[in-house]
């Protein structure tokens, strides 16, 4: 892969990729990387390479440096744990220089030669350009979450999130400082889309992996999902709020009734059942609606004492 010299190239384009016990694609993902970088080059953008990674456990950080060590200009940085792969994003996003930048996966299931015509669109002035997915070759399982994910995402929080999702989203460095003064939860792209800027929209089919083992468990997308949900929506409050009058005037109503039968000596005997059934159902009902409010605090908490999400722990150079 030829060198790009930084001074006489336009443009740069930062490619921010988390790995997370990825050496089985990391050898692959390199060389389409070369590749990718020749066809940029074309096009007048050069590359910034900036690898995280995410506490692998396996050869991943080895590989890398191997990597480093033939391009030297690619930088490197090693999380002292685990964060997941949105944790690990935004630490490489706070490296970028580049003019444009970008979150891509290691495990190749967002092919990169996309970037292509993404950055074509960037250059014709789009300023946020994403990849949605019209198909994708995932377990049965992963398929049937994504989709519920989808579906309530659409409906409680962006209306116009595409059918299908995407994760590749190309966005202007403009960007950048609200990027990383913003919240510490939620995906770039998810960030930015939130802000209501109109992308330009490529679609791809999703590939299968490449080997290994996915690092996003069931856990982890169900804990992204409430992020979007309680960090970006109000309707669970409004809900709450609706379901709260509801039962208020459903009480008040069985009220007048009780009073009713009492003036009019037409009251049987009280049953047990009967009132520890109320009793537990507006129990319920008063637990569901703190824990829907914890979750918000929970989140206001964190932006308040702006604790890190992660850390690096070393930073490695060829």
């Amino acid at each position: 892969m030829r060198e790009a010299e930084q001074s006489i190239e336009r443009n740069t384009l930062s490619l921010v990729i988390p790995v997370f016990n990825n050496a089985q694609s990391l050898p692959s993902l390199f060389e389409r990387l070369e590749s990718l970088e020749d066809s940029l080059l074309s096009l007048g953008i050069a590359v910034e390479l900036i690898f995280v990674d995410d506490g692998s456990t396996d050869e991943s950080l080895h590989l890398m440096q191997i990597f480093q060590k033939i391009k030297p200009s690619i930088k490197l940085i090693k999380l002292i744990r685990n964060t997941g792969a949105i944790h690990a994003s935004r630490a490489g996003v706070k490296l970028v220089s580049g003019d444009v930048f970008m979150v891509l996966a290691a495990d190749l299931q967002d092919p990169p030669e996309l970037l292509v015509k993404m950055c074509q669109e960037w250059m014709a002035g789009s300023k946020f350009v994403i990849c949605v997915r019209t198909s994708r070759r995932d377990p049965i399982f992963s398929k049937i979450f994504s989709r519920i994910g989808q579906f309530l995402i659409r409906r409680m929080v962006f209306p116009n999130y595409p059918k299908g999702g995407f994760d590749m989203a190309l966005v202007d460095r403009s960007f950048l400082n609200t990027i990383n003064s913003g919240p510490g939860y939620g995906s770039v792209p998810l960030q930015i889309f939130s802000l209501g800027v109109p992308p330009s929209v490529l679609t791809y089919s999703r590939e299968e992996r490449k080997g290994g083992v996915s690092g996003w468990t069931f856990s982890k997308k169900f804990e992204y999902l409430l992020d979007l949900i309680f960090g970006y929506s109000k309707k669970p409050l409004r809900l709450m709020s609706a379901f709260g009058l509801t039962v208020s005037l459903l009480s008040f109503s069985f009220g007048i009734l009780i009073l009713f039968s009492a003036l009019t000596q037409n009251i049987p005997v009280p049953g047990f059942a009967t009132l520890a059934l109320l009793m537990s159902y507006l129990v319920g009902v008063q637990l569901l609606m703190v824990g829907i409010i914890g979750e918000y605090v929970w989140r206001i908490y964190q932006q308040v004492i702006r604790q890190p999400t992660s850390v690096i722990e070393e930073e490695f150079t060829a």
